[in-house]
């Protein structure tokens, strides 16, 4: 049985993520299985989550494994000291994966360079978030019914913003063509900017949010300023509310627009979205249960349909 870590979505290849998106498609059909009876899963959370970390336990229960773990690192040997190298060791001999969401860029890397057990990064710092990633792809495939020739319109904080950074990365696989809306203070890092130049990805970059720029696009992609990632807190004062969506903006957009956000929102989407057919978010976090029940089977090297036939 082959086990594979998943730290950045760069560790898939497109034929692996649209293995993914099928799992996927098929555990929505086929949510409850017993397919991890007998394996015990670590959730460790060294930072703050709610959506992430219980549909992740959600996957796990739903498959018929145990989870482990910990929401809260004070309650913990961390609080007394102790090193990320040990804590993933020690957690290593009791678990088949360990699922971690931790708040400093390539914890999740460094894990799996101590343990021999599989990762599945669950988000570190503004790095990478590849779960998160895998059920937008989901949600995109869904409402879309493809991941070719679509318009994709990322707006909000983009410069610290883990979800759009692996998003970006993972529809470099397809025909995508991006429209990144952020003020100067948190526009695209250049490296990813480099990133689309090197792959000959089409993109244009505006601070203007208005409903003509959101008039053909297919999927639009909200984001939260992230007051924990700044250190200046009147810079965050200063740009928080700059992007936010109501549902009047919406009005001439195409009938296939779908509004997404990985969540959790503060006011940069108004509730009067909620209502309209095109809001997505809520369905989208529903796509995680899917999506993580798919990776967690990935990383294990179980076939999901074979292990249910048995």
């Amino acid at each position: 049985m082959k086990t594979q870590s998943i730290v950045s979505i760069d560790n898939l290849s497109k034929q692996e993520i649209l293995d993914l998106l099928r799992d996927a498609e098929w555990f929505e059909q086929h949510p409850n299985h017993k397919i991890l009876d007998g394996k015990v899963i670590a959730t460790l959370f060294f930072e703050p989550s709610t959506r992430t970390r219980l549909s992740f336990e959600t996957a796990v229960n739903r498959l018929g494994g145990r989870v482990i773990g910990f929401s809260d690192p004070a309650a913990t040997s961390t609080s007394k000291g102790e090193t990320l190298k040990d804590t993933i060791k020690m957690v290593s001999n009791y678990v088949d994966l360990i699922i971690m969401r931790h708040y400093l860029e390539g914890a999740a890397q460094y894990a799996t360079e101590v343990t021999e057990v599989p990762v599945i990064n669950a988000g570190d710092g503004a790095h990478q978030h590849p779960s998160q990633t895998m059920l937008d792809l989901y949600s995109i495939y869904k409402t879309q019914g493809r991941l070719d020739d679509i318009t994709v319109t990322m707006v909000g904080d983009l410069k610290y913003g883990r979800t759009v950074h692996s998003l970006l990365q993972a529809l470099s696989h397809f025909r995508v063509k991006f429209r990144f809306i952020a003020c100067d203070e948190l526009r695209m890092p250049r490296e990813f900017i480099s990133f689309c130049e090197q792959h000959g990805i089409d993109y244009e970059e505006t601070t203007e949010f208005s409903p003509a720029t959101i008039s053909d696009t297919d999927i639009l992609y909200m984001t939260r300023v992230q007051r924990e990632r700044f250190a200046d807190l009147s810079e965050y004062e200063r740009v928080k509310d700059l992007y936010n969506l109501n549902n009047a903006m919406l009005a001439g957009t195409r009938e296939n627009l779908r509004i997404l956000h990985p969540l959790p929102r503060v006011n940069e989407i108004h509730v009067d979205v909620d209502d309209n057919p095109k809001a997505y978010y809520f369905q989208q976090a529903k796509n995680g249960l899917f999506a993580r029940q798919a990776m967690i089977c990935k990383c294990l090297g179980i076939n999901p349909k074979d292990a249910a036939s048995k």
